[in-house]
């Protein structure tokens, strides 16, 4: 490498380090990152923390099979009412999104009735599943109004 070229070369890399420098100064901006939450998006365990605290406290009479909160799962195992021990529910609840909203929450329900020593599948009725995701949708409203009252 001749000596015209050598000093070419470091030329160009000081150009290319210097670009790249002038480039991540940029970056930085002028302003201040913003420290405050959004009261309807607290995520940061993958989902909706309200909706999700609220569907843990909602499903905790049965016990937990899975609990998923980067996917935003919850999965119950059969729950029998010891008033009614002839039959059994198992609940699914889905967080679908990042935001406090209606449709970011599905509830899903199995119920059983005991026929003679068998468990036999029997319809939930769907005024139920909707009872419960008011239930959870009210809880996790509740949280959000108590964390931006503090």
């Amino acid at each position: 490498m001749t000596r015209a070229n050598f000093a070419f070369s470091r030329t160009i890399r000081a150009a290319l380090v210097g670009g790249a420098l002038l480039a991540l100064s940029g970056c930085g901006g002028s302003e201040r990152p913003r420290t405050e939450l959004q009261a309807a998006q607290l995520n940061t365990i993958g989902v909706n923390a309200y909706l999700w605290r609220a569907a843990l406290d909602t499903v905790s009479f049965a016990p937990l099979l899975q609990a998923d909160s980067a996917g935003g799962v919850i999965v119950t195992d059969w729950y029998a009412n010891p008033a009614n021990p002839n039959e059994r529910v198992k609940m699914t609840v889905t967080i679908l999104d990042q935001d406090l909203r209606a449709d970011a929450l599905r509830v899903a329900a199995s119920r059983q009735v005991n026929d003679s020593g068998n468990w036999v599948e029997a319809p939930v009725q769907a005024a139920t599943v909707q009872k419960l995701e008011d239930i959870i949708l009210t809880k996790a409203r509740d949280l959000r109004r108590q964390a931006l009252a503090s």
